[in-house]
């Protein structure tokens, strides 16, 4: 017998079975010692097939991972805000509703990190001892604008094989102004006014560029108190989290301004 015809060169041929393909009707099998019997016959154990070719297949591993959430920051005239969500997720499986993205590093910065939880906490790690060391060398806490310059140094360090950690940075600098650093995967950064990161920020960003920035619109912008921004945040999350599978369960908002760091929570769609 024949099994279907395949096209080879232009033409039909005829495909003929192995003859020693088992069939029901001739009974039981004798399989010999050390192999095992397929579709295409007795293939020697330990080889790779298929049931149409003995041929070695691509296996992949990534060292990376992507978390899901979304992080927000906003520069006001004496006050800085920054948000992230809490859901932990992996593909389709939420890991974790209540998992901070903000990390405090001084008494007037935080970073907000987006992405790869492992790589998340490898970076928070570094920070961290990078800034203990400034502390003992130089008795003093390091300055916001540093904070930023260390960020971008570290995720540069790194760039062969970078951190798989989407950052916001924020806080306040030596005028009591509020400061906002965006950055890419391997240290590129820029201080601006309104940045945002992670799986949400084509949701966000648009927003933001239109009530925060205040593009494309012909009305007067002002400059808006720490309170209002707070509200739109949570407006910008809940929109976000509408359209993102990745962002939800609640939102962590932080407010920097001279006097200290006041951080709130509020609750999203489950």
């Amino acid at each position: 017998s024949a099994c279907p015809f395949t096209l080879k060169d232009n033409s039909f041929k005829m495909m003929q079975m192995p003859k020693n393909t088992p069939f029901r009707s001739r009974g039981p099998t004798v399989i010999p010692q050390g192999e095992i019997s397929n579709s295409e016959g007795n293939v020697a154990l330990g080889k790779i097939d298929h049931g149409v070719t003995e041929n070695p297949y691509e296996r992949r591993f990534s060292p990376y991972d992507f978390n899901g959430g979304t992080c927000v920051a906003i520069a006001g005239k004496d006050y800085a805000v920054i948000a992230a969500d809490t859901r932990l997720s992996s593909g389709y499986e939420i890991l974790s509703r209540n998992m901070s993205k903000l990390h405090k590093l001084t008494d007037k910065c935080i970073l907000g990190s987006a992405g790869c939880k492992t790589d998340v906490d490898q970076l928070r790690s570094v920070l961290d001892i990078k800034m203990k060391v400034y502390q003992h060398n130089h008795r003093k806490t390091m300055s916001t604008p540093a904070v930023a310059q260390m960020l971008g140094n570290t995720l540069y360090y790194k760039r062969f094989f970078p951190y798989y950690a989407f950052n916001v940075f924020g806080g306040i600098d030596e005028d009591g102004r509020g400061a906002i650093y965006s950055y890419d995967a391997i240290g590129s950064f820029e201080r601006t006014s309104v940045t945002a990161t992670g799986s949400g920020q084509a949701y966000v960003i648009p927003l933001l560029d239109n009530v925060i920035t205040h593009r494309n619109r012909t009305d007067e912008k002002r400059d808006l108190p720490k309170e209002e921004v707070v509200e739109l945040v949570k407006d910008a999350f809940i929109s976000c989290g509408e359209r993102d599978i990745y962002t939800g369960d609640q939102v962590e908002i932080a407010v920097i301004t001279k006097d200290g760091i006041d951080i709130q929570t509020f609750k999203l769609k489950a």
